[in-house]
């Protein structure tokens, strides 16, 4: 949270303001953070290396970052120092964490939690399966979740499992084949329907041949006559019954002609 100008009350440790320094002491400065109550940094939270004078390292009307680190009835106490993302507190076992592959070894990586130290991730605790060598798998810079297995805060030792924070392999497949199923329920459904569909579809077919035309290509296969393919065709009103008789007369007349 940067430069807030919000009440003491509701300032939290780690958050982010800057601040004008109005005067350099002995044990540190003073600052003016925008809230009703001064800020100080003590000397030893100038800097990492040790400090013989405040003034070496701000001078007044200096504008420099700094974070909360506790609320107090008259001051809020403040460090020029960036916090960790995570404190030893703040670790806790079985957590799920997120960090950055910092170094490799033929044993492990360690990673970058945010924490004080890195991480380390043996090579077993890095994947489901065997792994021969961390390299195989990651490359430093890596962005990476863990679960936290192990925290020894006098050691400063952070033990961390890849393999704990990533689903197994057979759980993946099973995701996978649940999927496949159910896509190919749903294609088989879809098919279905289609099929449905395409028979409700009217289909064309071709008309029935009249008991005459049936008659007259039987007559022409009993005289020898070369056979065609007699085919109806479509009339709105059907053949009239003039038609019928014509076709008829001559249908008698090549039978008779043929005996």
């Amino acid at each position: 949270m940067d430069n807030v100008p919000a009440p003491e009350s509701a300032l939290q440790p780690k958050d982010h303001l800057t601040g004008k320094v109005i005067k350099p002491t002995i044990a540190g400065a003073i600052l003016d953070i925008g809230q009703k109550v001064p800020g100080v940094v003590h000397i030893s939270q100038l800097q990492k290396d040790p400090v013989n004078r405040v003034e070496d390292v701000v001078q007044p009307g200096k504008t420099v970052d700094v974070w909360v680190r506790r609320v107090r009835d008259d001051r809020v106490e403040l460090t020029m120092l960036e916090p960790l993302g995570m404190e030893w507190g703040e670790i806790k076992v079985d957590s799920i964490v997120k960090g950055r592959v910092a170094r490799l070894e033929t044993y492990g990586a360690f990673v970058d939690i945010g924490a004080e130290r890195p991480g380390l991730v043996h090579v077993s605790e890095i994947a489901h399966g065997y792994v021969k060598s961390p390299a195989e798998v990651l490359h430093e810079g890596d962005e990476v979740e863990a679960k936290v297995l192990e925290v020894n805060r006098k050691k400063k030792q952070i033990r961390l499992s890849i393999k704990a924070a990533t689903p197994k392999p057979e759980e993946i497949m099973a995701e996978v084949n649940k999927g496949e199923r159910r896509g190919k329920g749903q294609g088989r459904k879809g098919k279905k329907q289609h099929e449905e569909s395409y028979d409700e579809e009217p289909v064309e077919r071709e008309p029935e041949l009249t008991a005459f035309q049936i008659a007259f290509q039987k007559a022409q296969e009993r005289a020898g006559v070369k056979v065609a393919t007699v085919k109806a065709k479509k009339s709105k009103g059907g053949t009239s019954k003039e038609h019928e008789e014509i076709f008829d007369r001559t249908l008698k007349n090549r039978i008779t002609d043929n005996k």
